[in-house]
């Protein structure tokens, strides 16, 4: 396979290939890289990916796989990466909108004192909706191990909420 029928064949798989490594990650710069590098490594098996019927969805594994690896070997801190629109519910009323910005800078400083585990499979979860096969990848727990760390963090941050809520 030459360079322009390789552009022809994945070039247009450009903007998904982004969109689900920022979706993963949270952060421009990385989901540039992991879109870079998943390009390099098509352009490296490029005379192997013929029999591959869906090149899109070969794609989009690609980056899942990279980003996966990417969460696993990176010290991120991940509460950096969680965007607060992500967090809000859409409302109308100022007021109330200050309110739910408040809490979910009260959420980010409670997830980032969880432990490093606990903050990941939270993350990873409940913010980017990541299933348990693609937790396991990125922590190498199982699942199990996966649901207790996800069920301890849920509670803590629960836990810190009512407290909170309480003195207010």
């Amino acid at each position: 396979m030459d360079a322009t029928e390789f552009k022809a064949i994945f070039m247009p798989c450009q903007a998904k290939m982004y969109r689900t490594a920022y979706a993963i990650l949270r952060n421009v710069q990385d989901a540039e890289d992991v879109v870079q590098e998943a390009y390099l490594r098509l352009w490296n098996k490029r005379d192997d990916v013929s029999i591959i019927s869906s090149k899109e969805a070969y794609c989009i594994m690609i980056v899942k796989n990279l980003c996966m690896d990417f969460i696993r070997n990176s010290h991120v801190n991940i509460e950096e990466t969680i965007d607060d629109e992500h967090l809000l519910l859409s409302g109308n009323d100022t007021a109330d909108m200050i309110e739910k910005k408040e809490d979910a800078t009260r959420l980010k400083r409670m997830i980032s004192c969880l432990p490093e585990i606990q903050k990941k499979v939270m993350w990873l979860r409940d913010v980017n909706e990541c299933s348990f096969q693609e937790i396991g990848q990125a922590t190498g727990l199982n699942q199990v191990n996966i649901r207790a760390a996800l069920s301890k963090a849920r509670k803590k941050i629960r836990e810190q909420f009512n407290t909170l809520k309480e003195r207010i």
